[in-house]
């Protein structure tokens, strides 16, 4: 190794895609250390549901961001991409290579492009928005938004109720839409990187490959997991780490407000929605190298192209 500075590598995609398993074969070829993007692997006693690397992948390769808080506690993404920033400096100190792995695209973005300083939320405001939700639905709320703010929409789904709720307060309180806020917010990371997705094509596969995780991840003891959470009496549903996906759907059924094989099967569901999601936001960005992680050979040829961009860094 030279002493160039080393560049930061982010790898992304939808869940269920293979991103952990990818950064682990590039931490046997290269000195990495990974930074989580992830918003709910930031919370301790959340393992089994967010897929969380194992004590021996973490003893093997440095992971970051994982297991820093409680989940009675919040972590937002301006607070992510600070502590991002200091860690890539902190990594480079050690003579390693940054590896940004995950799928919180709000994340990436505060990251890669900033975050609006947007104003504090007005309870008057929430409450009328709630109280036109409860009349109309939110989706009808989702095609106003769309109306005013259609990039802002494009990226929330109809029914994401908290963040069709904040674009619309944005709006009210500032006059301007949350998509013209973001787009003149200063970068956390001030300079290029490097970023693959994995996609896995077809559709299908990635869906039946959802399905499959979510049945191991109840054989592993997800439902435990999340009794364990609910029979501490100080978690709500209405915490960030309880709305995460699966978490919440074994909530309601934990409150006795559907069967278990409800829940189950809502789970699945809203995990599908979540990937579509991150598929529309990964797609949106020319700047992501997109990888079929199914084609032949695709790990060889990302290496190789990881090989490339650390080049000027192992000279």
């Amino acid at each position: 190794m030279t002493g160039a500075t080393a560049p930061v590598l982010i790898l992304t995609g939808p869940t269920g895609s293979g991103k952990s398993e990818w950064a682990m074969r590039l931490a046997g070829q290269w000195p990495v250390e990974i930074i989580s993007v992830d918003s709910a692997q930031v919370f301790r006693g959340m393992d089994i549901g967010t897929a969380k690397p194992g004590a021996a992948a973490r003893a093997a390769v440095a992971h970051h961001l994982i297991d820093i808080l409680d989940p009675a506690q919040t972590y937002s993404a301006g607070q992510f991409a600070q502590d991002a920033v200091a860690l890539i400096s902190q990594i480079r100190g050690r003579g390693h290579i940054p590896l940004l792995v995950g799928g919180t695209m709000l994340y990436l973005r505060a990251l890669r492009q900033g975050l609006a300083q947007l104003p504090h939320g007005s309870p008057a405001i929430r409450q009328a928005i709630d109280a036109a939700a409860a009349q109309r639905g939110w989706p009808v709320l989702h095609a106003e938004l769309a109306r005013i703010d259609p990039l802002a929409a494009s990226r929330i789904h109809p029914n994401d109720a908290q963040r069709i709720q904040r674009a619309l307060e944005v709006c009210r309180l500032t006059g301007q839409t949350l998509s013209a806020l973001q787009a003149h917010s200063p970068a956390a990371l001030q300079e290029p990187a490097p970023i693959w997705a994995l996609v896995p094509e077809p559709r299908a596969l990635l869906h039946e490959r959802l399905a499959i995780r979510f049945k191991q991840m109840m054989a592993q003891g997800f439902l435990e997991e999340v009794r364990a959470l609910h029979g501490r009496g100080d978690l709500r549903a209405g915490h960030a780490s309880m709305r995460a996906v699966g978490y919440r759907q074994l909530w309601q059924h934990c409150d006795g407000h559907m069967t278990l094989a409800e829940a189950a099967e809502q789970a699945v569901a809203a995990t599908r929605q979540l990937a579509k999601r991150q598929l529309t936001w990964l797609r949106g960005d020319s700047s992501i190298r997109i990888v079929d992680p199914e084609a032949r050979e695709a790990f060889a040829a990302w290496s190789l192209e990881v090989g490339v961009a650390l080049s000027a860094f192992i000279r």
